[in-house]
């Protein structure tokens, strides 16, 4: 276990290096003038260039990377050229608010996903199956954020039972566990859950029907084992593809948050990030592309270590 564990932590070091190279030159190649934001439009061109110098964008491509990287390293992603405020602490406090909505979203999503999974898949070709693939179907269908504002203007402007954007009262950035602010989380976090929840339970359906429908099924049932204990046979061999597949969707709800959080005005790394996209501001894009990037490389690490304990065939492959 040790060892493998071993070559899957060398394995990721050449995948964060191309995610690292990937970010940066996505972001730079852009079109757009990265000081748009701080400098005033009758801006002369001696200031633009003290400005080059002093954000280093008048060094070559390769220098102002391997300078990145370091600083990187070394925790520190720049300064904002918006804020002026250090971009590891932005991105930090947005992280903790996306790993907040993401965690509360997950345990709703999946909770229904598998739900809905075990059941269509134990009473195939049902009424109940029917009803459950239904709604999965709807679930990966339905744009999230369509669903985001159909659910602001129907419990937020018209019932008004719940707040419509913010983390907390008044517009407020920090999350705190009271009931005002988990008001505000209910709303974004059931418009994040219904797509892997619809992922989750379409594919466990498959499994549970697939494993089914095996010969061993039948084999436990002539020996006398009970309904409960097949379950249990059942949910074993389901659970790595099962781990898996809610793995990435995890992934994806961290780095795929930003239409959710820009509908709520949630203020995570997707709402960070497309008010750094819009601001042009490279050093906070580019630090906020690497911390998610790095949250979906270390979620896949966990998932394949968490699968090879539960199914050792994974390691002997």
């Amino acid at each position: 276990m040790l060892t493998y564990l071993g070559k899957r932590l060398v394995y990721t070091i050449p995948i964060v290096l191309g995610v690292s190279i990937v970010c940066f030159a996505l972001v730079h190649i852009a079109p757009g003038d990265p000081l748009v934001s701080v400098l005033p439009p009758d801006a002369s061109e001696q200031l633009k260039q003290q400005m080059m110098v002093a954000y280093g964008f008048d060094r070559p491509y390769y220098e102002q990377f391997f300078k990145w990287c370091l600083r990187a390293l070394q925790g520190d992603l720049g300064t904002s050229i918006a804020s002026g405020r250090s971009v590891t602490t932005e991105v930090l406090n947005a992280v903790r608010n996306t790993l907040l909505l993401s965690f509360v979203a997950t345990l709703i999503g999946f909770f229904f996903g598998l739900l809905f999974g075990f059941v269509a898949g134990y009473f195939r070709d049902s009424a109940v199956d029917k009803f459950a693939s239904f709604l999965s179907v709807v679930g990966v269908s339905v744009p999230h954020y369509w669903l985001g504002m159909v659910l602001v203007i129907i419990f937020a402007a018209q019932l008004n039972w719940l707040p419509p954007t913010g983390a907390g009262p008044g517009g407020s950035a920090e999350w705190k566990p009271n009931w005002e602010h988990i008001r505000h989380l209910i709303l974004p976090a059931i418009t994040m859950s219904v797509i892997p929840m619809g992922i989750v339970s379409r594919t466990i359906r498959a499994l549970v029907a697939d494993i089914l429908s095996q010969d061993f099924v039948p084999a436990l049932r002539a020996k006398g084992l009970s309904e409960f204990g097949i379950f249990g046979h059942v949910v074993k061999n389901a659970a790595p593809t099962a781990l898996a597949v809610m793995g990435l969707q995890l992934g994806y709800l961290l780095g795929g948050s930003i239409l959710i959080e820009t509908v709520f005005s949630w203020p995570g790394t997707g709402f960070l990030l497309n008010a750094a996209i819009f601001q042009r501001d490279l050093p906070l894009l580019q630090g906020t592309i690497l911390v998610l990037a790095l949250f979906f490389v270390m979620l896949n690490l966990i998932v394949d270590v968490i699968q090879t304990a539960i199914d050792p065939r994974i390691q002997r492959s």
